[in-house]
């Protein structure tokens, strides 16, 4: 048998096997491994999170983001693995210490899809029930629509799409990279612009984690860092990690670089959606986007947070 040359940690939903697969594809084509081989030479090893033991319950009620990451980089610390791969926006704005996020694979569409029993969202019936366990989404519903009920809607896409299907909601959100990957299109679904819906921060987004001091996985994974997407993901997770950001907070917020120009957009909402406070920052970035460009980046996402933070001051949600 052929000894691993890395072994990927990732959660066994359909989706996260997909993102696995991914990566190891692009880790395949950087260092020209036999295909027929990559079950041996790059095995996946899944592991059960805490997000995907509790379905029932809101993420906010029961630990936040970190919960669709910690069996994985526990994995990691324990050497049963030697990469993880994670969807950047179920990742906290800290990670355990010796972690480190060492790539960013090209990022897929980051907007949100509304896919509704019977239309758009501007469709909705008043009174209508969206189905959504993400406060964000629950927030920017409300503060369009105060006259919703928005009620727990969990689990993996399909699962969501089904209890759509069932009659159980009339509209739910869903992200658009997610359905791109699974190659799913249901019918009738609204991509929403993100001038008016900002989406979660690191939203289509797949990371790849490994141990700070392991020289061998970096080197393997140098080469399928995309540094466009990671110049963003720096800044959306440094507005992520100053607003120490979890599930329970409805904050959004994506950054684009265009014509040498790296843009962000941010903003926390109140859960009833009623108060939103909103701000923008923006960078020069040079020809080679290098650590210190995507330090800076970060640092301007901190810079954003403070801001809003200030603009928010008592009125800023708290738990």
């Amino acid at each position: 048998m052929t000894a691993p040359i890395v072994r990927i940690a990732s959660r066994g939903s359909p989706l996260a096997l997909t993102q696995a697969r991914l990566a190891r594809e692009a880790l395949a084509r950087a260092h020209g491994w036999n295909r027929t081989m990559l079950d041996e030479l790059c095995p996946i090893l899944t592991f059960i999170t805490g997000g995907d033991r509790n379905q029932d319950r809101a993420l906010a009620e029961i630990g936040g983001k970190g919960l669709f990451a910690k069996e994985i980089e526990d994995a990691l610390i324990e050497d049963q693995a030697d990469i993880a791969v994670h969807s950047m926006k179920d990742m906290p704005g800290v990670q355990p210490a010796g972690l480190h996020l060492a790539a960013i694979l090209k990022r897929e569409d980051p907007r949100d899809v509304f896919v509704g029993r019977n239309g758009a969202f501007a469709d909705l019936l008043r009174g209508a029930k969206i189905g959504t366990s993400s406060v964000r989404r629950k927030a920017q519903a409300l503060r369009r629509r105060p006259d919703l009920e928005v009620v727990p809607l969990r689990g993996n896409v399909e699962t969501r799409l089904a209890k759509l299907m069932r009659g159980e909601v009339d509209g739910t959100f869903l992200a658009r990279a997610g359905l791109t990957r699974l190659n799913i299109e249901p019918s009738g679904a609204e991509i929403l612009d993100p001038e008016d819906w900002l989406p979660a921060l690191g939203q289509g987004a797949i990371g790849i984690e490994i141990r700070s001091q392991d020289g061998h996985a970096a080197a393997l994974v140098a080469p399928i860092d995309d540094r466009v997407s990671h110049l963003a993901l720096s800044c959306e997770r440094g507005f992520l990690a100053a607003l120490d950001g979890s599930c329970r907070t409805p904050l959004a917020g994506l950054a684009e670089l265009a014509d040498g120009t790296l843009r962000f957009r941010g903003e926390v909402l109140s859960l009833d959606g009623q108060n939103c406070w909103t701000v923008s920052r923006q960078m020069p970035a040079g020809a080679t986007i290098d650590d210190a460009a995507t330090r800076l980046a970060y640092a301007m996402g901190e810079d954003a947070a403070r801001d809003v933070r200030a603009q928010a001051g008592a009125q800023f949600p708290q738990f």
